[in-house]
């Protein structure tokens, strides 16, 4: 299975398991400057030189021969499963992509037939029930992830402890889990921790959103998307993300951290 998922620069300075809605877009621009001293010009997941990646052919051998040997310093990302699932329906579901369509081609045409879900106009400007159709969204990202129907679930919105465990099953060891919701004082750990070529001020780095701006802006607070039956199926598609990131189930309000992550415990329960 390899390391799918998986960046690292071409210094080796430092490997980075990619978990999508979790500050990729900036890690991966952090990681280039460090290595060349600008930012790609672009969306990082677009480059295909200038860092190594899992999914470049040429990539696979030194990240297969630096992981198994712990060569460098290795870290992930990861995000209050709350705000993660309602980023990946406003980017994903009610959003326009990059390439001017929506995601997916027939997704979205699909969850309106089967699931009854409103995603606004084109121009994401028409105003619809977002509460009523996030909580459609929810039954559907719940039966992907489930019965692996109507799909396959899709990668923003499988359980982070799914992307984080091909890393350890397949023989990576993590240094660090850095919380996206603390991310200046986690990213400046892992810049703490290694040599790079070019030096890095994390206060200094922009924040890389690529998603902003493709879908409608959310018009209520986190926990008014959340009622009893929503949090039921968040709990059964994300619970073991909550226990081992150390996120509160019980308040979707709060998003931030509620305990420190144990890296033993994530990679003795991931590691199966």
């Amino acid at each position: 299975m390899g390391f799918p998922g998986t960046w690292m620069t071409e210094s080796e300075s430092v490997v980075y398991r990619v978990v999508p809605k979790c500050a990729c877009s900036t890690i991966g621009q952090i990681m280039f400057y460090s290595d060349h001293g600008n930012f790609f010009d672009g969306d990082i997941h677009d480059a295909q030189s200038g860092m190594h990646k899992w999914a470049l052919e040429a990539s696979q051998v030194p990240i297969t021969s630096n992981v198994t040997n712990h060569a460098s310093y290795s870290f992930t990302c990861v995000r209050n499963p709350y705000t993660r699932i309602l980023s990946s329906f406003f980017d994903k579901i009610c959003g326009i992509q990059r390439n001017g369509k929506r995601y997916r081609g027939n997704l979205v045409p699909l969850l309106i037939q089967k699931y009854g879900i409103e995603v606004g106009g084109d121009d994401g400007k028409q105003e619809f029930d977002q509460i009523q159709s996030f909580r459609r969204f929810l039954l559907f990202a719940r039966d992907t992830i489930r019965w692996r129907r109507p799909m396959d679930p899709d990668i923003h919105w499988s359980a982070m402890s799914g992307h984080v465990s091909t890393f350890i099953v397949n023989g990576g060891k993590y240094d660090k889990i850095v919380w996206t919701e603390k991310f200046n004082e986690g990213m400046q750990d892992v810049l703490n921790s290694i040599k790079t070529p070019n030096p890095v001020n994390i206060e200094d780095i922009p924040r890389f959103n690529e998603s902003e701006g493709h879908g409608p802006k959310r018009a209520h607070p986190v926990e008014d998307y959340f009622d009893d039956l929503s949090m039921h199926l968040v709990r059964e598609i994300y619970k073991r993300d909550f226990d081992l990131f150390k996120y509160d189930f019980d308040n979707p309000a709060n998003k931030m951290p509620v305990g420190e992550i144990d890296l033993d415990e994530v990679h003795a329960k991931l590691g199966d």
